[in-house]
C-alpha cells in the first residue's frame, strides 16, 4: 500500500478515535428524582411482562 494510503487509513482510525473519546468526555448521567425512576422501572418491568406473554404465544 502506498504512503498515502497509509496516512488515509490512519486519519480515519484516527477520527474515529477521537470521535469516541469527545462522545465519552460529553456524557453525563440524567438527574432524576426517585419518583422518576420508580416511574421508569415499573414502565420497563411492565413492558418484559408484556414481552413474555407475547413470546408465548
Amino acid at each position: 500500500m502506498p504512503w498515502y494510503g497509509w496516512l488515509i487509513m490512519i486519519l480515519a482510525l484516527g477520527s474515529i478515535v477521537g470521535g469516541l473519546m469527545l462522545l465519552r468526555d460529553s456524557a453525563r448521567k440524567l438527574p432524576l428524582s426517585e419518583e422518576q425512576l420508580k416511574r421508569i422501572h415499573q414502565r420497563n418491568a411492565e413492558m418484559d411482562a408484556q414481552d413474555a406473554s407475547d413470546g408465548k404465544r
